[in-house]
């Protein structure tokens, strides 16, 4: 990738960084730290595991369409795993910031269309996870907790609405998404001439890869269930960073499958902020409604967000501080 853009892209999450910290009450993250004590440490590790599971998902995607002449190193593209998460995070609207900077530092290595196919097929699978993720949290509802009419309906709307995902997404592997995409685009205001005149130049671009996307789905079935089945062990695997938090906190006692849920209401209120940088707002609030939920208290969700917060913000600083590092040892080489 060129430094100019390199330096675009640090600078711009960098910025956005900034003004995150500027929105924190410092007493309570130092307080929150002491409390936490070596847990803290533990939930930074585990994160480095969880975005090693994220990489090798779109490690063996990018494989799935290799000759074997591929020069991809999984440390290298480790890297641009963090760096690309720590963008979507500081970015509005989630995805604007990290997919490009993905599919700009792998063009050099298997070229524009594989790069944008296996990032948009990535993104495709991360989130096509997240909905069966939450189908499956809500069979463990029925299955571990008490239930009545209002929690009912809630449920029933929220399986609709996942079902609806699924049901999406799966169409979209067979047929591919880049086209469907744009053509989106063309009624979001703001966007409506590009996204014409987009496609106009580059519709045999977008058919390309539209048709390496279904393939993958079409031709190499293990290889999508591989990636969705490690996506959606990340999901599970990330749920014991709620557990370690509430492990320091007194009086407080929740099993794995109670995390579990508390992960997936989270995660879904959440996401339907999407436009917000840094979920900011949406995930505390959803950790506090959730652990109210499963007859927590109020203030085990807010620590819990509080510290969620912190590794968020952590990790983004890292994976910005990888961009600059991958602008320098490009440099030497």
């Amino acid at each position: 990738m060129k430094k100019k853009y390199q330096n675009l892209f640090f600078l711009f999450g960098a910025a956005v960084l900034a003004v995150m910290l500027t929105q924190l009450d410092y007493r309570e993250v130092f307080a929150g730290l002491r409390s936490t004590g070596y847990w803290f440490f533990a939930v930074l590790a585990l994160w480095a595991l969880l975005y090693a599971f994220n990489t090798a998902t779109w490690y063996i995607i990018i494989r799935s369409g290799s000759s074997g002449k591929d020069n991809i190193n999984f440390f290298w593209l480790y890297k641009i795993t963090v760096s690309g998460f720590a963008l979507n995070y500081a970015t509005p609207c989630g995805l604007m910031g990290g997919e490009p900077y993905r599919i700009m530092a792998l063009k050099p290595k298997i070229g524009t269309e594989r790069a944008t196919s296996s990032v948009i097929l990535y993104a495709m699978t991360h989130i096509f996870s997240h909905f069966i993720f939450w189908l499956l949290s809500i069979l463990i509802y029925l299955f571990t907790q008490p239930l009545n009419v209002f929690t009912g309906t809630l449920l029933a709307a929220a399986g609709a609405f996942c079902t609806l995902g699924v049901w999406f997404f799966l169409k979209g592997y067979r047929k591919g998404m880049a086209v469907r995409l744009m053509r989106f685009a063309r009624h979001v205001p703001g966007l409506k001439r590009w996204a014409r005149g987009f496609i106009e130049k580059h519709k045999e671009q977008l058919d390309s890869i539209d048709s390496q996307i279904a393939a993958l789905h079409g031709q190499n079935p293990k290889t999508f269930l591989s990636a969705v089945l490690l996506e959606l062990a990340c999901r599970f695997c990330s749920a014991f960073e709620i557990m370690f938090v509430l492990f320091v906190l007194p009086g407080v006692s929740a099993t794995f499958a109670q995390c579990v849920l508390i992960l997936a209401f989270t995660s879904l209120f959440a996401n339907l902020l999407f436009f917000l940088p840094l979920q900011l707002g949406g995930r505390e609030g959803g950790f506090v409604m959730s652990a109210a939920g499963l007859s927590l208290t109020a203030s085990a969700g807010i620590f819990v967000a509080l510290i969620v917060r912190l590794r968020e913000l952590i990790w983004t600083a890292i994976g910005l501080l990888l961009i600059k590092f991958e602008r320098k040892a490009d440099n030497g080489k």
